[in-house]
């Protein structure tokens, strides 16, 4: 075979995969319903947490399931069957609700577990893709997750089957966040590690520049001298306070370009008739989000965070933001 029948047989290959999978997604569309209902009713009102079990294939799509739901704000953990049968049942509650997954629905370390969770009390929802299978008559709910064929050739390696759970799990987990009111400052919590923790619970106050790294010269201060303030500090800007160090006005790297376009001589000019009177302030206790978008809306490259009395306790430029992942 040439290599370009090899590049269109590989083509021809993965699209055949899709839309035998695309298929399997629309065929469980018209399954969610009652069922899928009490599914949800029984791991909303759940007091302990949801436990995943499931073997080979469908226990790797568990393990994906249980961490989706864990993040969306259903608290869920991941048990392996045959691990549960040599100890690890101990961890599994009354107050639980058991989530158990297997294709065929025959899966013998699972069914073994039966008996154990119907003599605690935990309530057992499976997912398979048999409805008469004896996981699917022993649960109180199942949820039907069959397909006509799997996207293998040789309809044996687990493929449209694990789709379709994967699919299912998703539909559970959004339509309980949605019913728990989960929103995304919830889930930022869960990953305060990521982007989306960064950009949601970080405040000014943990990555603004404060005491005496906030650049500062007095009312009547030579520009040339307000420019050396700007050197030490390196934030591209400096405040100009009062004497009673209340913000009056701010001077920037843009100012700096305008008063040179203009002739301003640094050594005759005061920093009052080249500073920017009404700027742009900000308290230190907002999101550094909500400082971001500032930033970007009245496209300036740094604020100034006041107190009550209108005195500069921090500064923050878009290095900062950067620096901190917040952009």
């Amino acid at each position: 075979m040439s290599s370009d029948q090899t590049f269109i047989t590989f083509i021809n290959s993965g699209r055949r995969t899709i839309e035998i999978e695309k298929d399997a997604i629309e065929a469980i569309l018209p399954r969610i319903g009652e069922d899928f209902s009490r599914a949800c009713r029984i791991m909303l009102e759940c007091s302990g947490r949801v436990v995943v079990v499931g073997m080979g294939k469908s226990g790797h799509i568990g393990n994906k399931i249980c961490a989706t739901l864990a993040s969306t704000g259903t608290p869920a953990f991941f048990v392996h069957p045959g691990e549960a049968s040599h100890g690890d049942m101990g961890m599994i509650t009354a107050k639980d609700v058991v989530l158990a997954i297997s294709n065929s629905g025959e899966t013998s370390e699972v069914v073994t577990l039966l008996p154990l969770f119907k003599r605690m009390g935990a309530p057992v929802i499976s997912m398979t893709g048999k409805p008469t299978s004896t996981l699917a008559q022993a649960a109180e709910i199942n949820l039907n997750t069959g397909v006509d064929k799997e996207a293998c050739p040789l309809d044996l390696a687990p493929t449209s089957s694990t789709t379709a759970q994967l699919v299912m799990g998703d539909a559970l987990a959004i339509a309980l966040l949605e019913a728990r009111g989960f929103t995304a400052e919830d889930f930022a919590f869960s990953h305060p590690g990521g982007a989306l923790g960064r950009r949601l619970l970080l405040k000014v106050q943990d990555i603004m520049h404060s005491g005496d790294r906030i650049p500062a010269v007095n009312k009547g201060t030579a520009l040339g001298e307000a420019l050396l303030e700007m050197t030490r500090k390196g934030l591209g800007m400096t405040t100009v306070v009062d004497d009673n160090r209340q913000l009056v006005g701010i001077f920037t790297d843009g100012d700096l370009r305008r008063a040179f376009d203009q002739g301003v001589d640094p050594h005759k000019t005061l920093i009052d008739d080249v500073m920017t009177v009404q700027c742009t302030t900000i308290t230190p206790d907002i999101l550094a989000a909500e400082a971001l978008k500032i930033m970007d809306d009245r496209k300036i490259n740094a604020l100034i965070c006041v107190n009550e009395n209108r005195q500069p306790v921090g500064a923050i430029n878009m290095h900062d933001m950067l620096k901190a992942g917040v952009v």
